[in-house]
């Protein structure tokens, strides 16, 4: 099969691999009908990967139609339409049927296309292990393209809007308006905040968010737009969105005392001088980690279906599995209004 493979910074090759073959009797082979690039998927592009493997292919978000499926599956047949949620689990433990796959305690906790160990999505096919449960079946009126959002983006703006724990009433910052933070800003309307504030440098990101009803800043002006707009109080909650220090700096000094700061943006710095003292003095809540997709979409399938949440929106490009080189080039570039990047084999 034909798939985007990693070779090195800024190296990735569409290329032919070995088509993926089941390993358990679990497992299922999806045919991948569309694929999307996440920011986090730039980490790798840039070189600061999970693991030192070289030509596994990359990728954690794609939906798809079975076409193999083990003899110990038994919840998809072949022909069902699925998502693959970026996040993996045995599918059997307490933890993975609470819907927290991320704290799996059988150790199955995964991601796709990190290493040659779980090979990545953004391919013309893709295994699923423990598939009754790592993927999922696309209920009725739900498009595909409103189902790829689904299996990581739409996802990890929800948990993050919901770890910062808004309430109706609320005044809201989302620091970083890539896809996730964009969607952020819907989430955090859709459960009640009266003003939600939207910061990014990019001229055109900070428009789409005016759009969406926030008001749009720059980081470099944010502080004291906020700290005018709130009479010097500051705000409720924080969101960070793009995994900088510098983004994680600012979210703290938007928050009000009391406050809660939800970090959801994959960290880059590997050590960050956590200001305790101000947290303490403060009384802030800071929390931070991964979204568990699993758990999310209970709450995010009614809302895409009623059109309260509408995630498509913010695809910007629809491109060639094997222009997946220059998609890659052009999203890390933010050119031609670059947000997200949905590919098709």
């Amino acid at each position: 099969m034909k798939a985007l493979r990693y070779f090195g910074p800024r190296e990735i090759r569409y290329e032919s691999m070995d088509d993926p073959t089941p390993k358990d009797r679990g497992d299922a082979i999806i045919k991948v009908e569309a694929c999307a690039i996440c920011g986090s998927d730039l980490h790798i592009y840039h070189g600061h990967g999970f693991s030192n493997d070289l030509g596994f292919c990359v990728g954690h978000e794609a939906v798809g139609e079975v076409v193999e499926a083990g003899s110990a599956v038994s919840q998809l047949k072949v022909g069902d339409r699925v998502m693959i949620p970026a996040s993996v689990g045995c599918g059997a433990c307490r933890q993975c049927l609470s819907g927290v796959v991320n704290l799996c305690e059988q150790g199955k906790a995964a991601c796709y296309g990190l290493s040659a160990e779980l090979q990545g999505s953004q391919a013309e096919a893709v295994r699923v292990p423990a598939a009754d449960f790592n993927a999922v079946k696309i209920p009725e009126g739900i498009s595909d393209e409103q189902a790829l959002l689904l299996t990581d983006n739409l996802a990890t703006a929800w948990f993050g809007v919901r770890n910062a724990g808004v309430m109706p009433g609320n005044s809201v910052a989302i620091v970083g308006l890539g896809p996730i933070g964009l969607m952020a800003v819907d989430s955090a309307l859709v459960m009640g905040a009266h003003v939600v504030f939207a910061i990014d440098p990019v001229p055109e990101r900070r428009a789409l968010a005016e759009q969406a009803g926030a008001i749009a800043l720059h980081p470099e002006t944010a502080i004291e737009a906020v700290k005018e707009a709130t009479k010097g109080r500051k705000l409720d909650c924080v969101v960070e969105a793009v995994g900088r220090d510098e983004a994680v700096d600012l979210a703290l000094r938007l928050v009000r005392p009391r406050g809660t700061v939800s970090v959801i943006g994959v960290q880059q710095s590997r050590r960050y001088a956590f200001p305790l003292e101000r947290f303490f003095a403060a009384g802030l809540t800071f929390r931070a980690g991964t979204c568990s997709v699993a758990e999310e979409l209970p709450a995010l399938f009614p809302l895409v279906q009623s059109g309260r949440l509408k995630p498509e929106k913010y695809v910007s490009h629809r491109l060639a599995l094997s222009a997946g080189a220059e998609a890659y080039r052009l999203f890390e570039a933010r050119e031609a209004g670059a947000l997200k990047m949905v590919l098709t084999p």
